[in-house]
C-alpha cells in the first residue's frame, strides 16, 4: 500500500466513489505535470449536496468547515480518479475556496481551513498551499462551499 494510502487507512478516512460517466462535466485536466481540478462541492457519492445554506445564517462556522473538508475528499478522490496513485501528488500549489456566505459573515479563511488542515493531514508537506478564501452570493445547488485546486503530479 502506498505511504498516502497507510495515512488515509491510519485517519479512518474512506474515499467517495462516485460515478461520474455521462454528467458531461470534466472533473480535473491534466496538462503536463498539473492537474487542475474543478470546483468541488460538499456533496455525497450520489452527487446530492450535504451542506446547503449560507455560513453565519442557516450554518455555523463549524458547519463551513465540514463542508469544506467534504470538498476536500472529493478533490483527494478527483486526483485518485485521474492519476491511480495518491503518492504521485508532488504537491499542492493553489486552491480557491468560496464560501455561500451571509451578509455579515467574514471569517472565510476558518471555513477553508477545513479544506486545507484535509490536505496536511493527507499529504503532509506536500498538501501545504497557496490560497484564496472569499464570500459568494451563492453556489450551485445552494452548497455551502466550492474548492477547486491546482496540484502538481510527479511523472
Amino acid at each position: 500500500m502506498s505511504e498516502t494510502g497507510i495515512r488515509l487507512e491510519r485517519l479512518g478516512i474512506e474515499l467517495p466513489i462516485r460515478d461520474r460517466k455521462g454528467t458531461g462535466k470534466v472533473d480535473a485536466v491534466l496538462k503536463d505535470d498539473m492537474l487542475y481540478i474543478s470546483a468541488q462541492l460538499p456533496v455525497d457519492v450520489e452527487g446530492k449536496p450535504v451542506y446547503v445554506g449560507k455560513v453565519g445564517r442557516e450554518l455555523t462556522l463549524e458547519d463551513g468547515y465540514q463542508a469544506a473538508r467534504l470538498c476536500g475528499l472529493n478533490v483527494i478522490a478527483t486526483i485518485k480518479d485521474h492519476i491511480g496513485e495518491l503518492d504521485r501528488v508532488d504537491y499542492f500549489v493553489k486552491i480557491l475556496g468560496l464560501v455561500n456566505s451571509a451578509g455579515d459573515f467574514c471569517d472565510q479563511p476558518a471555513v477553508i481551513n477545513g479544506f486545507s488542515d484535509l490536505m496536511v493531514e493527507v499529504f503532509g508537506r506536500r498538501g501545504q498551499h497557496a490560497r484564496s478564501a472569499m464570500g459568494a452570493y451563492s453556489l450551485p445547488m445552494g452548497a455551502a462551499v466550492s474548492v477547486e485546486a491546482i496540484v502538481r503530479i510527479r511523472k
